[in-house]
């Protein structure tokens, strides 16, 4: 029973690959950091296309099942229940090209979103503003306050 319970993380686990891999790549948008993880989610989904690759979840997953006593995989996991479930098997090549498409714009998005921040940062700086702990511009700091001491 507990690798039944397997196969469906697995399989959860592909699904949220293939989420990320197609909107990941907006979250750098807001949070910078994010396009490491989403860079290498790319590479390898392009590696996977390209290479031919089987991926390392559908070994995980084929052997769960067996170990639950299921019959093993003859396709992969973007065979079974991605071609003809979400879009037909002929246009296979168009859902891939649309994805790449999905990924580059995310891509140059953030490339220009961090342009954008990096000069009004450098204009800040001139002027003698202050970044916020994002990087983010947050204008120019308030001026301190006198306060008297009383003794």
């Amino acid at each position: 029973m507990g690798y039944r319970y397997l196969t469906t993380l697995i399989l959860g686990l592909h699904f949220a690959y293939l989420l990320y891999l197609v909107a990941g790549g907006f979250l750098a948008w807001r949070w910078p950091r994010a396009i490491w993880p989403h860079l290498a989610a790319g590479v390898w989904g392009f590696a996977v296309i390209a290479g031919r690759l089987v991926c390392p979840l559908t070994y995980a997953e084929d052997w769960s099942r067996r170990q639950a006593g299921e019959a093993g995989l003859t396709q992969g996991f973007i065979d079974r229940y991605v071609e003809g479930v979400i879009y037909p098997q002929q246009y296979t090549h168009v859902a891939q090209a649309l994805t790449a498409v999905i990924v580059l714009v995310s891509w140059a998005g953030y490339l220009v979103r961090r342009k954008k921040i990096r000069a009004s940062l450098k204009s800040l700086e001139q002027l003698g503003g202050r970044p916020d702990h994002h990087g983010e511009a947050m204008g120019a700091a308030p001026p301190r306050r006198r306060t008297a001491h009383r003794s």
